[in-house]
């Protein structure tokens, strides 16, 4: 009986694990800008966003005027900039645990 309960628990925990949605990501560097202005994702606003490997995600953790004017010449409704990242993607949002603006390319 103790076995087929220690199964059960372990069944019910590995479930609940592959349910989870959530991709951890190791220190990277991905595409940073505005969602909507630079990356054309429907949103309610200038937000920040990631593109990373071609796809886009909107950002949790940090805000887009936490990093400058956003509508500055070099802002990120403006351009598109590189940073260093860490974070996990949840639920098709990026959330963000670290976060390192990279010096524009000239």
């Amino acid at each position: 009986m103790k076995n087929l309960f220690a199964f059960v628990l372990l069944f019910t925990a590995l479930l609940s694990n592959a349910q989870d949605k959530k991709e951890p990501l190791k220190s990277q560097i991905v595409e940073v800008s505005c969602g909507e202005c630079q990356f054309g994702m429907k949103g309610k606003g200038c937000d920040l966003a990631f593109r990373i490997d071609g796809k886009t995600y909107f950002v949790d953790g940090t805000k887009i005027d936490d990093h400058g004017n956003a509508h500055a010449k070099d802002g990120f409704c403006e351009v598109v900039r590189k940073a260093e990242v860490t974070g996990e993607i949840v639920n098709n949002r990026f959330q963000v645990s670290t976060f390192t603006l990279l010096p524009e390319q000239q």
